[in-house]
């Protein structure tokens, strides 16, 4: 007889809330909506992207480790390249797959089908949320190598999507940069909900090409033809000029929209941070302006000493990071001016036709990092661009534009790290207490491992095995 009643009760629920929606909106929590605007969408999206690289959580980020920026006071897994222990690649494979990507790919599909908005708005919202898309997709390639691409995003058809090839992935991306180049002229984009540039539409114009330099540098040794052709097609559209083009994420003063530097720094109340003897003794040695904006002066005025890298370092007797990254407010960066005068420097090394001569971009590169790090003396500048080990020349091009892209992207980690892979320069210290080489990517997640594993081994065989030594397809000197 139970069973009978069970089954009518069934029947009878799903009968009278088919019949009604009254009965459907019953059962949705109003705090918890199953569906959310684009508007809501593109900026939790783009938040959840400025958080992850602006995060020194060890249970989340590790570029400052691997970079050799920060190091640790107690714990010293993650500076000793320790992946494993806290699921690190599992939780940046999560975060950018399913709170960037999935989200603006879901957003995409409210602006299509809105009935409020011209065709030119659509286009110039698609634009802007491809650039963010891209932006994550290489984020994820640069870590990972082969990925799951055109099939990630499928998740009601596809449970177990394929790993795709690094180098076509990313010969994709410039297409699509280049297709937003147009989306973004189309007509007016987000605005209030774009935490960026407030939908100012010429400066993502200039993020995109930006970001299609980068993409296109990046490749420079491995395809050299297609990094000829995206870079002078970027440069040609305009890229970014000065730091008022900075693609930054302002943040605020109280949770939770502050700085992940501050909650970690600061609001946890832990001192687990110190900044690393590695650009330490570097900057050190090159008498660098910017030690008053990057570290503290806990130590003395004018006294600056990393700790070990990758040793358990007293908190009190190592220079900790400089007082404005322990601001809640400090802003996030995703691309800067800074880093595009490298690029081109770069590119003019190498005889792409961009405006500009290599020795200007190297130092308007220097110059930009200086001036956001509040220095503005234009003599003490120049005395450092005249310095030895700074003064370009063409010789030793490559050490020179490694060290100081490395140098000026202390607080964005990820970049330095690829800077670090893509030129071999500086010299990275060996962690103290492993001695394990420096990691030139991440490995797949564990879960990858465990549920989906044949497209897991098959990727693993196709980059040449899934360790921290195995280079990425453009890391080939």
């Amino acid at each position: 007889m139970k069973k009978y009643l069970v089954t009518f009760i069934v029947a009878f629920l799903f009968i009278s809330c088919s019949d009604d929606e009254k009965y459907e909106r019953l059962n949705q929590d109003p705090k918890n909506p199953t569906e959310v605007s684009e508007d809501f969408l593109f900026t939790s999206a783009t938040v959840s992207l400025g958080d992850f690289l602006a995060s020194p959580n060890v249970n989340i980020n590790i570029f400052r480790f691997i970079s050799q920026y920060l190091t640790a006071t107690t714990y010293v897994d993650e500076p000793n390249y320790d992946l494993t222990n806290r699921n690190i690649p599992q939780s940046q494979w999560s975060e950018i797959y399913r709170d960037v990507l999935l989200d603006l790919d879901d957003a995409k599909d409210y602006i299509n089908e809105s009935e409020n908005l011209t065709q030119g708005e659509k286009d110039a919202r698609i634009g802007q949320i491809e650039v963010i898309q891209v932006y994550a997709w290489q984020v994820l390639v640069d870590t990972f190598g082969d990925i799951p691409y055109n099939e990630a995003l499928e998740a009601e058809t596809v449970t177990l999507p394929a790993y795709e090839d690094d180098a076509v992935i990313y010969q994709d991306l410039i297409e699509r940069l280049q297709t937003a180049s147009t989306l973004l002229g189309s007509g007016q984009g987000f605005t209030g909900p774009d935490v960026i540039f407030g939908g100012d539409m010429s400066k993502w114009s200039k993020f995109n090409n930006s970001l299609q330099l980068r993409l296109a540098m990046r490749i420079s040794d491995s395809n050299p033809g297609l990094s000829q052709d995206a870079a002078e097609d970027a440069a040609s559209k305009g890229v970014f000029t000065g730091n008022q083009d900075n693609a930054i994420i302002a943040y605020q003063s109280s949770p939770p929209n502050t700085n992940p530097l501050w909650e970690d720094l600061v609001q946890s109340g832990r001192s687990d941070y110190v900044a690393a003897n590695t650009i330490v003794d570097i900057m050190n040695d090159l008498d660098d302006p910017r030690r008053t904006y990057y570290f503290d002066q806990n130590l003395g005025d004018g006294v600056y000493e990393g700790g070990t890298y990758g040793a358990q370092n007293p908190f009190s007797g190592s220079t900790h990071i400089g007082e404005n990254f322990r601001d809640p407010t400090h802003p996030g960066i995703f691309l800067d001016f800074a880093e595009v005068s490298f690029h081109l420097a770069t590119a003019s090394e190498l005889n792409y036709n961009v405006f500009g001569d290599a020795q200007t971009h190297y130092n308007n590169g220097i110059t930009a990092s200086m001036n956001y790090a509040g220095i503005d003396d234009q003599n003490a500048i120049d005395d450092y661009l005249a310095s030895p080990g700074v003064v370009y020349n063409s010789a030793d091009s490559n050490a020179l534009i490694g060290t100081q892209f490395w140098i000026a992207m202390f607080d964005n980690p990820l970049e330095g790290w690829s800077a670090w892979r893509k030129y071999d320069e500086p010299s990275l210290n060996i962690p103290e207490s492993s001695g394990n080489p420096v990691p030139v990517r991440y490995t797949y997640p564990i879960n990858e491992q465990n549920l989906n594993e044949a497209n897991y081994n098959a990727a693993s065989q196709a980059i040449g095995g899934d360790t921290q030594q195995t280079p990425l397809f453009w890391d080939v000197n």
